[in-house]
């Protein structure tokens, strides 16, 4: 099967997808189940299939497609193989030859226009990711193959939830010799927005503010909010030439909207990982002198009214940071679980750990 190699041990099996269409014909419909959770890995694979395949190709695809596919490939025809491109791993688990395969685990290895991303990890058996008897066989299996697949210099961070990363890691380490970084590079609760939780406002703009997308014309202020955005990360700094390049990208393709105080852009909200359902606020980022005036509220309420009443997605989804007083913002507009409320199922503890000595990337 083109583009497809798989291993195999004690029940557990390893698939390596070496393009996103391949990917998606095995994993579809489960990330279809978990819309949300599952955005980071389903919208960078969808960004690499085109809009007619995304539509036809996957969307009416059932478990049954995916279990026939998976009992007609013989797994003693593939071994694994070096990836110099984006590609996928996923684990599977098989209780017995009578049950069909279950997936485990997803583990996404992909770049873009200005680099590559960190290794992104997701499962859709949260509680089962947190017992180590469950985890650790597949994450052994996992890493194994990954180490086959790429030098280790390429896996300068991973993030998704905190278990599975936390696994990750420790045996990354134990495999590679590459120690993780003393401190992690993001913390963060993965929150979500719906219709029935998002909080209207009363509150007006300013006179002669407005809340818009982003045009050519606001490269250059687009393009500072985002170096100073990165900046603030510490890990991910972004020179002003490709923060500029940065911002072309987000805006030749509508991804950013912008809060116009009178011809000053105080703040931008983009919106960089979109599925059928699903939406991902992806940065926000208002610059100092404007901060404490409501920029970012009045910007996060609208693109989240827009493409929860407009544009028709079931849900938008964020990462924000334990400690990041951008909780309040993000409740106040109706995300859910923030600033120590209870936490619905919904919302997840994520965790990105970086590995001294590999070859930064940037996300």
């Amino acid at each position: 099967m083109p583009g497809l190699n798989l291993s195999s041990s004690n029940n557990v099996i390893v698939m390596q997808h070496d393009t996103a269409s391949c990917f998606l014909s095995f994993t579809a419909p489960f990330l279809r189940r978990h819309e949300a959770s599952s955005n980071i890995v389903l919208a960078h694979a969808l960004k690499r299939v085109d809009a007619q395949t995304a539509l036809s190709g996957f969307e009416f695809m059932s478990e049954s497609d995916v279990y026939a596919r998976l009992s007609s490939t013989d797994l003693d025809s593939y071994t694994p193989r070096p990836s110099n491109s984006a590609f996928w791993l996923t684990v599977w688990s098989q209780s017995s030859p009578s049950c069909p395969p279950t997936l485990d685990l997803v583990l996404a290895c992909v770049d873009w226009t200005l680099g590559d991303y960190p290794i992104f990890l997701w499962t859709p058996n949260r509680v089962s990711a947190t017992s180590s008897a469950w985890l650790a066989p597949r994450i052994a299996e996992l890493t194994a193959h990954l180490n086959r697949c790429v030098p280790p210099e390429r896996v300068f961070s991973v993030f998704g939830l905190t278990s599975l990363v936390k696994a990750f890691a420790r045996a990354w380490t134990n495999l590679t010799g590459f120690p993780v970084e003393p401190e992690p590079f993001y913390a963060a609760l993965f929150s979500q927005c719906t219709a029935d939780t998002f909080r209207e406002s009363d509150a007006a703009l300013p006179e002669g503010h407005s809340l818009r997308k982003a045009t050519p014309a606001d490269v250059e202020p687009v393009a500072l909010l985002c170096k100073e955005f990165a900046d603030d990360s510490i890990f991910f700094p972004l020179s002003i030439e490709r923060a500029r390049v940065e911002a072309r990208e987000l805006i030749s393709k509508g991804l950013v909207w912008v809060y116009d105080a009178s011809g000053d852009i105080t703040t931008i909200c983009a919106v960089t990982r979109n599925s059928h359902r699903v939406s991902a606020i992806t940065k926000v980022y208002t610059t100092p002198r404007w901060r404490r005036r409501g920029c970012a509220e009045y910007l996060v309420r609208e693109v989240t009214a827009q493409l929860l009443f407009n544009v028709g997605k079931d849900s938008v989804v964020l990462y924000v940071g334990h400690e990041n007083s951008a909780q309040r913002v993000y409740d106040r507009v109706g995300f859910a679980g923030l600033c120590g409320k209870d936490k619905p199922d919904v919302v997840e503890d994520s965790l990105e750990l970086g590995f001294v000595g590999a070859d930064r990337g940037h996300w």
